[in-house]
């Protein structure tokens, strides 16, 4: 008979938690995964006509290119200041702009919203349509509206970014505590004040962060806006590919690449900065205060719904801290230069009124011709064409990262200074925009799908890599360990203490790449590397806006579909 002790009942009665398939429906789909993977892949490469003897053509002639460009011819240092500076101009102002209108959008979208019911759907919609559209294809619709300039390429960078920051606002506005806000409504207060006095302040960390995050992407976004002209240094990259003056393009290149590169180290540092909790040092009364005291009164703060009390205080802050001590000045004063810097950033733009208001009748034609939308066959091909390109490339380069993950990880790499090398490749090769890697294959081996599916293939490896190293680094040591001890050799310790850990997160991960693998097929096209972006542009360009509506709707379409199958996946698999 088995004992059972006070503690296994405990565990045996305990909540469960959600609830997850078995260990053998969790094989199947991965297995399933895997299968899919492979078929896609196949079929990709017959679609795009890829073989091992037109891969090494297609290397040859993109190494003849490279050769063409060196070596690179640096633009003047005030003409590169100042493309610099729009570009950041742009982001900044298209992501100050996406903040202020995400706001009122995730509250207003978010379960815990008491208002009227009605407007939860369409702020929804909203959403997702601006999340599953990528930036290029906004920045296209919009010059065509604006005319040429950053403040179309603004714009671009707002209405995408509403998309993220208001999709995760919504989700930590609905994961704050309710009672606050219970206790405002039951003193008479509106909707709009619960807002702005309960849940806004509690959610405004992690606005900051998001805010911060879509930032980083923005300035990435931006350097390549100037491509459908929506200025930028992209503006630049594009003049010296079309006039065939490859040691200028080259040499703007790696402008791009070294600000890309200098402003991911700079917002690694603003996030540790400005995110980090206040570590200030403990006094003798916060050392022998009790834990258990300190747990208490939170709960009972909570309770009460009292945001006033010791409760509501920052962890690690007592009643006397309260003050403008230094981290409350610079705090303020980044605010004020935050706030300073895009309202500089919205000047540049040259929002001039009169500009505006011409803006109308191009903004009407533009709705007008969009209905009703002009769906075809050939549209339905382009969009095939860019799912297999880019499901395809996110496969192989899932395969690939795979690779350079394990030469990668502190914990799997055979050698050190092999693990920084590769690393820092992987840097510099994440550092070069997509559509950088688009232009250079389009340059040398002509329009079509082929080139497309090579600066996925790239740019999927790179961040499939970065993604696998980091599971694999926090991956539980011990198996591995313990199977090193017993005398296990390098490749059994990883079958059997590494790689079963692994699996759920290489799937997730994979998953992952290709959902934006997908998105930026679109992008990609619009350079001429094959799928539904090519389609876009000439369709603007022939005021053919019926055709346009048809293909933004397949795009948002495909984008959830593939968003919304990857989500499944990762919560039966994680």
């Amino acid at each position: 008979m088995v004992s059972t002790t006070p503690a296994t009942r405990a565990r045996a009665t305990a909540d469960p938690g959600p609830l997850r398939p078995p260990w053998s429906a969790r094989a199947l789909i991965a297995v399933g995964l895997l299968v899919a993977a492979v078929a896609v892949t196949w079929l990709t490469f017959w679609w795009i006509g890829l073989s091992p003897a037109s891969l090494a053509a297609g290397l040859d002639d993109t190494a003849r290119l490279l050769r063409r460009m060196w070596p690179p011819d640096l633009p003047r240092a005030g003409d590169v200041a100042w493309m610099i500076v729009e570009t950041l101009l742009i982001a900044v102002a298209g992501t100050g702009l996406a903040a202020l209108a995400s706001v009122p959008l995730a509250f207003v979208a978010a379960r815990t919203h008491k208002g009227p019911r009605w407007l939860r759907p369409p702020a929804r919609a909203v959403v997702v349509l601006t999340r599953a559209v990528p930036t290029l294809a906004f920045a296209i619709l919009f010059v065509r509206i604006f005319g040429l300039g950053p403040l179309a390429g603004a714009l671009a960078v707002a209405v995408h970014s509403v998309g993220m920051i208001a999709k995760l606002l919504t989700d930590a506005v609905e994961e704050t505590d309710p009672v606050p806000a219970e206790a405002a409504r039951a003193c008479g207060a509106g909707e709009v004040q619960v807002a702005v006095s309960t849940v806004l302040p509690r959610v405004f960390p992690a606005l900051a962060g998001i805010v911060l995050y879509r930032l980083d992407i923005n300035i990435r976004a931006s350097a390549v806006l100037g491509v459908v002209g929506a200025g930028g240094i992209g503006v630049a990259l594009q003049t010296a590919l079309g006039s065939l003056n490859y040691h200028r393009a080259a040499g703007i290149i790696c402008v791009i690449v070294v600000l890309v590169l200098l402003l991911e180290l700079l917002s690694v540092a603003v996030r540790r900065t400005v995110l980090r909790p206040g570590v200030r040092r403990p006094t003798v009364r916060r050392r022998t205060a009790s834990r258990t005291g300190r747990r208490d009164a939170g709960a009972a703060g909570r309770t009460a719904g009292d945001t006033t009390g010791t409760a509501a205080l920052p962890a690690g802050r007592a009643p006397h801290d309260v003050g403008w001590d230094r981290g409350r000045v610079l705090r303020v004063a980044g605010a004020v230069a935050t706030g300073v810097v895009f309202l500089v950033s919205l000047w540049s733009l040259d929002p001039d009124p009169g500009r505006l208001s011409g803006a109308w009748p191009n903004l009407r034609a533009v709705l007008t011709g969009m209905w009703p939308p002009a769906f075809s066959g050939d549209l339905l091909m382009a969009v095939l064409e860019s799912l297999l390109m880019a499901l395809g490339a996110a496969a192989v380069g899932a395969a690939c990262g795979l690779v350079l993950a394990l030469l990668t990880a502190v914990n799997t790499t055979p050698w050190r200074p092999l693990s920084a090398v590769v690393r820092v490749l992987l840097v510099v090769v994440r550092g070069i925009p997509d559509l950088v890697y688009a232009l250079l294959f389009v340059a040398a081996l002509g329009l079509g799908p082929y080139a497309g599916f090579l600066a996925l293939w790239i740019s999927s490896t790179a961040l499939a890599a970065k993604f696998f190293a980091d599971s694999l680094e926090q991956l539980d040591p011990l198996p591995h360990e313990a199977l090193t001890s017993v005398g296990a050799r390098r490749w059994q310790a990883f079958a059997a203490g590494i790689w079963p850990q692994f699996v759920p997160s290489f799937t997730g991960n994979g998953l992952f790449v290709a959902d934006l693998a997908l998105r930026e097929s679109v992008v990609l096209g619009i350079a001429g590397a094959g799928g539904v972006g090519y389609l876009m542009q000439e369709s603007i360009a022939t005021l053919r806006y019926d055709t346009t509506a048809a293909i933004v709707i397949a795009i948002a379409v495909v984008v959830y579909a593939i968003e919304t199958l990857a989500r499944i996946a990762r919560r039966h698999l994680l």
